[in-house]
């Protein structure tokens, strides 16, 4: 079905991702030829922006053919349209980026967070915009998304927020990873208050987000069937690892779900929840963090896992600067190359062998500007 609404922002790009379109059919040697010139006359004119396009990483982009890709859309935290339309408009966007894809990518991931409050006008606004998407929709749940009325209006529209699928020789896994100890019933929080004490970034009430052992039972139970050979990828909201406690990034059982997940050979793990451009490596593990569409966490003060190539620090007076959307090419090896496609920004790709060798292959151009 056709996407009926398209933003602004949309038609304003729709000129450079036609000129990109056309230099795909160049065949290499012209597309290489074009592109230094092109860099060329830019650097000559001195119009080499932070913010430019680079060449060489459409190029790179031309190489090897990956089994299949699915994109993901994450974060909208959508208000109802009558309240704020600034985020409507950034979930419209991505919609339409991966509709756009040429081919279609195999599916689309939504990495949880949906609502802003969990409320049901925020939820079903954006089920109603989802339905525009192409290709099939794959649903996260998130914190966002889950607190004012424990997940019951998410379990209505979406089913279960746990689950597995097989997909092309690969193994999916997703997960709700934002379950809290209870910090409400002792306090006679109402369900509004609960909801907006977990939706903060920073506060010393809520516990850290867990995967809980009733999950991680029904993880063991789920991977019992699937031999180690197999490649692995789960969906997390929250990184499935420990990143600065003061905030809610921290997963509390991340370990022992790691422990579930290292028998196996590749084993890649996608959360959103951050906010932003995330790498980490833990073992056999990769991890690798999703951009929101509503807006850019700052990295925390410590902690940042070593092989992150961090975002520039967005422009505050741009709404979109910092967001974005992506798609992961899945590789005959089962492993991913993850490409983020930064709004108003440079396209950067994250390549399995990076992650793979600690950073020593195919490692990502460093930002240009200072990060926050």
């Amino acid at each position: 079905m056709a996407n009926k609404f398209q933003s602004i922002e949309t038609k304003h790009y729709a000129e450079r991702d036609a000129f990109f379109e056309g230099l795909k059919k160049l065949d290499r040697r012209a597309f290489m030829r074009i592109a230094g010139i092109s860099a060329g006359i830019v650097a000559g004119m001195g119009r080499l922006t932070p913010n430019s396009f680079q060449l060489v990483n459409v190029a790179e982009a031309q190489g090897e053919k990956p089994r299949f890709s699915f994109a993901y859309i994450s974060d909208t935290h959508l208000y109802e349209n009558k309240l704020n339309d600034r985020f409507v408009r950034a979930i419209l966007k991505a919609v339409d980026d991966v509709n756009a894809l040429d081919p279609q990518p195999d599916f689309v991931l939504f990495g949880g967070d949906l609502a802003q409050l969990g409320q049901a006008g925020e939820l079903k606004l954006g089920a109603q915009i989802l339905k525009s998407v192409k290709a099939p929709i794959k649903m996260m749940v998130g914190e966002h998304d889950w607190f004012l009325d424990m997940g019951e209006l998410w379990r209505d529209l979406f089913g279960p927020p746990n689950y597995s699928f097989d997909h092309k020789g690969v193994h999916f896994v997703v997960l709700n990873s934002i379950h809290e100890k209870d910090f409400w019933t002792e306090r006679k929080l109402s369900p509004m208050e609960r909801m907006k004490i977990v939706a903060g970034l920073d506060n010393g009430i809520q516990s850290r987000f867990e995967v809980g052992a009733e999950q991680r039972q029904w993880l063991q139970n789920d991977l019992a069937k699937v031999a180690k050979t197999t490649p692995l990828i789960v969906f997390s909201h929250s990184p499935l690892y420990k990143y600065y406690k003061p905030w809610n990034f921290w997963t509390d059982d991340a370990d022992e779900v790691q422990a579930i997940l290292k028998p196996y050979e590749k084993v890649t793990v996608i959360h959103g929840h951050t906010h932003q451009m995330l790498s980490n490596r833990i073992g056999n593990i990769s991890f690798h963090g999703m951009l929101s569409t509503a807006w850019p966490w700052p990295y925390a003060p410590e902690g940042l896992p070593s092989l992150t190539v961090p975002m520039n620090r967005a422009d505050p007076f741009s709404q979109f600067d910092g967001c974005g959307d992506g798609r992961m090419d899945v590789l005959e090896s089962g492993l991913v190359d993850k490409l983020y496609n930064l709004w108003q920004r440079d396209p950067i790709t994250v390549r399995a062998s990076y992650l793979g060798s600690g950073g020593k292959q195919s490692a990502p151009p460093k930002t240009r500007l200072p990060t926050y």
